[in-house]
């Protein structure tokens, strides 16, 4: 059998920091495919992609990927532990993946491996400090963070560690790995130069964050020092085009309707809504005509940002708790995005390694064939997203795009680049 090397991205978009962790990755497990999981139209920290999936998938293509999957909208809008478990999930379900890969600010991944560990655990001691924190009314990072650096009793070593967007995400794998009692074996890659939130370039590198900092005040110069050529000409096509989407606050109208609408019992079964919010949630509604006012009015020590703008992302798409409750116990379909010429001999030999797999190539035939509610809830609702998506454009706001849309092909890339 190949080697197989997963990762898993949200791309949002492509640059040069992705593209050395691509080539890092695969120098060190010497891995013959590449296969890689990103997010769809809608992120991780309750926001938008600022361009599609279909885009984001041909960005990868071009820079070494050869099997592009969705992560199912359910995941990729989810806290980072379930965006995290949905993601190995569907790595490990098709049978070929040998090693997951994924950046991590952290110098070793054994600080990580023994804070998964904890987490994965749950040792009484570390249950009585995480609920000693969390009385003391702070957002449940902070104490989580704070139980964990005194449970393991080694600030030096310990310290910011859990400060570290792609460290979280990489405990939250690394956790999801023993939980599935998963086979893969974990890599992680030092992140060089730039970190999540940095807004800086250092030679030729800047993190998605500047990079969309740069779309929205249109700094065309500093973006082309920083991504794949392949990658800025994609950009620029979609936004000569006016197919992209700045951020969630294309949608505050719709959030802000659709909250006034919602009864509070509606908004009390949303996803992360718990002691109370959706009182804070109905009364800003009720008092605010734009999302950072909305924001800023419910956000406090025990609710962060980020959790916020995932609850007004899981009302504008009609996600409820029971959705992700039943994520949870759901191993996603691979719907397939975007495939290189050798990527073709990959899905061949997943199909033949397991022939249950539920790899999806065509969403109309899945959605008619599959006898899997669950499964067609789930698709039903990347259509959905992709439908909302859509109207934040500002060109060509067209539906249905998961029936309409092909598979990302080499071919379509080298006709896109000339």
């Amino acid at each position: 059998m190949s080697k197989v090397l997963g990762i898993i991205a949200e791309y949002n978009p492509f640059h040069n920091g992705h593209l050395y962790h691509i080539c890092k990755s695969v120098e060190e497990s010497n891995a013959e495919y590449v296969i890689c999981v990103i997010s769809g139209n809608f992120v991780q920290r309750g926001n938008t992609s600022i361009i599609d999936k279909w885009t984001k998938a041909k960005m990868a293509i071009a820079n070494g990927a050869d099997l592009v999957l969705e992560l199912p909208t359910i995941y990729s809008t989810s806290s980072a532990e379930n965006f995290a478990e949905g993601a190995i999930k569907l790595l490990d379900s098709l049978g070929v993946v040998d090693t997951i890969s994924f950046g991590m600010e952290a110098n070793d991944i054994a600080t990580l491996n023994n804070i998964a560990n904890v987490l994965y655990q749950e040792p009484k001691d570390y249950i009585t400090m995480l609920n000693h924190e969390l009385s003391r009314g702070i957002s449940f990072p902070k104490a989580r963070e704070n139980a964990l650096l005194m449970y393991l009793n080694d600030i030096k070593r310990y310290a910011n560690v859990l400060t570290g967007a792609n460290n979280i995400l990489g405990i939250e794998y690394l956790k999801a790995l023993k939980k599935l009692k998963s086979p893969l074996t974990p890599l992680g890659i030092k992140r060089e130069k730039v970190y999540y939130n940095d807004e800086i370039i250092v030679d030729d590198f800047a993190s998605a964050t500047a990079i969309r900092k740069f779309i929205v005040n249109q700094k065309f110069d500093e973006i082309r020092k920083v991504i794949p050529r392949s990658s800025y000409i994609l950009l620029g096509q979609e936004l000569q085009k006016g197919h992209y989407v700045l951020d969630l606050s294309k949608f505050q109208k719709e959030i802000l309707y659709i909250l006034r609408k919602m009864s509070l019992q509606e908004i009390q079964n949303l996803p992360d809504v718990s002691e109370g919010l959706e009182n804070a949630i109905k009364n800003a509604a009720n008092s605010c005509n734009n999302i950072i006012d909305l924001v800023n009015m419910i956000k406090s020590k025990r609710y962060t940002q980020t959790r916020i703008q995932r609850i007004l992302v899981y009302a504008l798409l009609g996600i409820d708790k029971k959705m992700m409750e039943t994520s949870k116990k759901t191993i996603p379909y691979a719907r397939v995005l975007g495939v290189s010429e050798k990527g073709k001999r990959l899905i061949s030999e997943i199909i033949g390694k397991n022939p249950k797999v539920n790899l999806v190539t065509s969403v109309k035939d899945f959605l008619k064939t599959s006898k899997n509610k669950s499964l067609k809830e789930m698709l039903n609702l990347d259509i959905y997203a992709t439908n909302v998506y859509t109207l934040g454009y500002e060109a060509d706001s067209w539906s249905n795009l998961d029936y309409t849309n092909k598979i990302v092909t080499m071919k379509d890339l080298m006709k896109s680049q000339k």
